[in-house]
C-alpha cells in the first residue's frame, strides 16, 4: 500500500455509492464503498461517503476527486420513461467536470449515471448491455501491459477475487493499463482517458474480497491521486 505523510490540507474526495435506483442485487455498495473510504483515508485523503448519488452530484463543489461506486439506474427499464436525472446534479457534475475534478470509476460505474452524458464521455469507456459481459466470480489474474504510466508503473500483476467484466466498450481516446484473460481472449480491465478531465475507470470491485489485494488497494491509492493530480 502507498502511504504518504499528512497533509495540512489534505485532498478531499467524495465517494458516490450507490442506493435507490442507483443500487442492484449484486453488489454490496456500502460495504465497498467502506473499502474505498478506508483505502484512501490511509492514503492521507479527507473522505465523504454519500449514499445519494444526485446529492453527491450536485455539491461536487470543494472536492478534488468524484469517486463513483454505484450501479445501473436504467436497469429497471429508465430507457422506456426516458431522461430522469436531476437538473441539480446534471448541473454539477458537468461544472466539476469543467474545472477539472478527477473521477475514479469503479467496477459497475460503467454502466452508472447513464441520464448525464458527460460521465459517459469523460471515463471513456462502458458496459454496453447486450454485449458486455462476464464469467463467474471468482480468482482472477489481471495483468499490466502499459508500466510507463504513472497509476500503473512498476506494478505487478494483480491477483484478486472479482468480478472479470468483458468486452467492455473503450473509448479511442483512452490508454489500456491492464487487462484480464478469459479463454485466451484479452479484456481491458483498467483505462484513463485525460480528457476533458482526468478519469480512471477500473472494471474491478465487485465485492470486498476484491479489496482483500493489496495491489488493488494500490492501484486505486494511485488511480486517485494521479486522477486528482494531488
Amino acid at each position: 500500500m502507498d502511504h504518504l505523510p499528512a497533509e495540512p490540507n489534505p485532498p478531499r474526495a467524495v465517494i458516490a455509492s450507490g442506493t435507490g435506483r442507483y443500487a442492484d442485487p449484486w453488489h454490496p455498495f456500502p460495504a465497498t464503498s467502506a473499502r474505498i473510504a478506508d483505502a484512501l483515508r490511509a492514503d492521507g485523503w479527507e473522505v465523504t461517503v454519500d449514499g445519494d448519488v444526485d446529492r453527491a452530484l450536485a455539491h461536487l463543489d470543494g472536492f478534488d476527486l468524484l469517486v463513483v461506486n454505484a450501479g445501473d439506474p436504467w436497469r429497471d427499464g429508465a430507457t422506456e420513461i426516458g431522461h430522469r436525472s436531476d437538473p441539480a446534479a446534471d448541473a454539477g457534475l458537468r461544472a466539476a467536470i469543467a474545472r477539472g475534478i478527477g473521477l475514479v470509476a469503479v467496477h459497475a460505474a460503467l454502466s452508472s449515471l447513464r441520464d448525464h452524458p458527460a460521465w459517459r464521455a469523460a471515463i471513456g469507456g462502458e458496459w454496453q448491455p447486450g454485449f458486455s459481459w462476464h464469467p463467474p466470480v471468482g480468482h482472477a489474474r489481471v495483468r499490466v501491459v502499459d508500466g510507463e504510466h504513472p497509476v500503473s508503473e512498476g506494478m505487478p500483476p494483480l491477483d484478486v477475487f472479482d468480478e472479470r467484466y468483458s468486452d467492455l466498450v473503450v473509448d479511442a481516446g483512452a490508454r489500456v493499463l491492464a487487462v484480464h484473460d478469459v479463454d485466451g481472449a484479452e479484456h481491458a480491465a483498467v483505462w484513463v482517458r485525460e480528457h476533458p478531465t482526468r478519469a480512471v475507470a477500473s472494471a474491478l470491485g465487485h465485492d470486498e474480497r476484491s479489496y482483500d489485494s493489496p495491489a488493488h488497494v494500490t492501484l486505486l491509492q494511485r488511480a486517485a491521486r494521479w486522477a486528482a493530480r494531488t
